[in-house]
């Protein structure tokens, strides 16, 4: 139900309110007016205005809007990209900048909230309250597609989720192969599942539990690291700056 419909839809139930109200103050009126002899003399009239009283309380309690604790969630999308091995400071610059860039011209923005830390970057954007949050998903889904050739290659591409206040997981897959382990079955869940998930209607998130990832595991030598006169922070500092990408032209 859009935002008119339901305004529309509240303000009938409002005016149906105010008239009953109206008419049981205008009805009380006039019982207050009739001497109690009247009401003695014609007991029937008495007791057919109390059971009006009673109807028209009964249909303005039923027709009485919430307003205390009005069902409100609020529109947010969120972009998480992942970009293993990269520091801070490469992601904030190949990545969440580019994004912030492209996002920042989506209508109806209210704030954006970024973070790069190491290997990843997460954006949440928030949008007015009249804004419609699927519609609002499928600017940032065109937002980013449009930069996606500007991320580095290494970078996975962006996850593209709704998020609820009340977005609990309400719906467990398991998935199982006799011929794939679990690194693969990971990959396979990222490449295809996802995405197919994440495109049907009224779905916010998809996570992935229990996955592995590619990864490259390296023992250090303390007697050879001694001999060189090395740390365990220089061997780091080598392999981050080793992480480079250069131009390679075009073919």
């Amino acid at each position: 139900m859009s935002t008119i419909d339901t305004t529309e839809k509240r303000e009938r139930g409002d005016a149906a309110l105010f008239d009953a109200a109206v008419l049981i103050a205008a009805m009380r009126a006039a019982f207050i007016k009739l001497s109690p002899r009247h009401l003695l003399r014609s007991p029937v009239m008495a007791v057919v205005m109390s059971l009006l009283l009673i109807v028209l309380g009964v249909m303005s309690f039923t027709r009485l809007t919430l307003r205390e604790l009005p069902a409100i969630d609020p529109p947010i999308v969120s972009v998480d990209v992942e970009y293993t091995g990269a520091s801070a400071a490469v992601v904030e610059s190949r990545i969440t900048q580019v994004l912030e860039d492209a996002l920042a011209g989506i209508e109806g923005i209210e704030t954006i909230e970024a973070r790069s830390r190491n290997g990843s970057s997460d954006i949440s954007i928030e949008f007015v309250q009249s804004r419609d949050v699927e519609a609002a998903a499928n600017d940032v889904r065109d937002a980013v597609s449009r930069v996606s050739d500007r991320m580095p290659d290494q970078a996975r591409p962006p996850e593209i989720s709704k998020v609820e206040a009340d977005a609990d997981p309400i719906l467990w897959l398991n998935m199982s192969s006799s011929t794939m382990d679990t690194l693969q079955l990971s990959d396979y869940a990222e490449r295809y599942v996802v995405d197919r998930f994440s495109s049907l209607d009224g779905v916010a998130q998809v996570r992935i539990g229990g996955r592995q990832r590619y990864a490259m595991r390296i023992w250090l030598d303390r007697d050879q690291l001694a001999a060189r006169a090395l740390t365990v922070a220089d061997v780091e500092t080598a392999l981050q700056n080793e992480n480079v990408e250069l131009p390679a032209g075009s073919i």
